[in-house]
């Protein structure tokens, strides 16, 4: 508990000196090509050894899914993912508020679901909320909202048809994990999908909600999008925060998002009354640093942040 916390206080500090540099700052096409593999940096370089994902998936193929959900968070923040997943896509989202503002936001994205293992051998890999929170706000993201899902999807180079499996408590086994990404391999295969490209339609996205806050302790779904463009799952949080199923899909979004072509935090704009609008359709997410599992800033940090 005691290097969780400490890696959260970098990240936060990290966040905090970014803010103050380029908070509001334009940016160019130019720059924001000089930057983006930036965003990225609070991830470790993958270990040098680390496993593949089948050496994962033998790992935790006895493991309880306490266990598997331990190995999957240490695995992760030691930075065992495919390198193709550090690469970011934007992804822009558009909306008027009601002054006649027209808003232009770019997001970045992760260009599929967080996967663990080599570009050659991983497993996109499900989590419960607990887990997909703690890696998100320590790689510097957080998680989507739906108008964000929706989005992804619409801006993706290549969508895979979803392949629901057989329901039932098998949902949340390693051996479903290891069936489904099987399967969505095969699938990427005979379309000729390449790695690295924006895709979608593959898993359900673990979302932020303000739903969160009124049912606490919960986890919330939404997408598996169809051919139609209609996703398979509303959002839902009729789950605890400690279930995860074969399914689900990690998706992160950078917490430095641009509006109007300049640099801010992610957190500021989904918190402010008018600008939220553009990245949800519910409203300002008013606790989302509570619903992150981020703890709030120092008062003197935030008003050096605001300045």
């Amino acid at each position: 508990m005691a290097r969780r916390a400490a890696v959260t206080h970098r990240v936060l500090n990290f966040l905090i000196i970014l803010l103050i540099l380029f908070q509001w700052t334009p940016v160019s096409a130019h720059d924001t090509d000089a930057w983006l593999s930036t965003l990225t940096k609070r991830i470790h370089n993958r270990p040098r050894y680390a496993l593949t994902g089948s050496q994962f998936l033998t790992l935790v193929s006895k493991m309880n899914e306490h266990q598997r959900e331990q190995v999957i968070l240490d695995q992760l923040l030691e930075g065992n993912l495919p390198g193709f997943l550090r690469k970011l896509k934007p992804v822009t989202l558009k909306h008027q508020c009601d002054s006649g503002r027209l808003v232009c936001a770019t997001i970045f994205v992760t260009p599929d679901y967080l996967a663990i293992g080599s570009e050659s051998d991983f497993i996109r890999i499900p989590m419960n909320y607990h887990t997909a929170s703690v890696v998100a706000t320590n790689f510097g993201f957080i998680l989507p909202t739906p108008r964000m899902v929706d989005a992804i999807y619409e801006q993706s180079a290549y969508h895979f048809t979803p392949q629901p499996m057989t329901p039932g408590p098998q949902m949340r086994s390693t051996a479903y994990y290891k069936k489904h990404n099987r399967m969505i391999m095969q699938q990427r295969l005979s379309h000729g999908i390449p790695l690295g490209e924006l895709v979608s339609g593959h898993k359900k996205d673990v979302v932020i909600t303000n739903r969160l806050t009124r049912e606490q302790g919960r986890i919330a779904i939404y997408g598996w999008h169809q051919p139609t463009g209609i996703p398979i799952q509303p959002l839902s949080t009729v789950h605890g925060a400690g279930y995860a199923d074969y399914s689900h899909g990690i998706r992160l979004v950078s917490d430095v998002v641009l509006i109007d072509g300049k640099m801010c935090s992610v957190y500021d704009v989904l918190q402010d009354p008018e600008l939220a609008a553009v990245l949800t359709g519910e409203g300002p997410i008013s606790q989302l640093s509570q619903i992150l599992g981020v703890p709030a800033w120092p008062a003197s940090l935030q008003a050096s942040v605001d300045q």
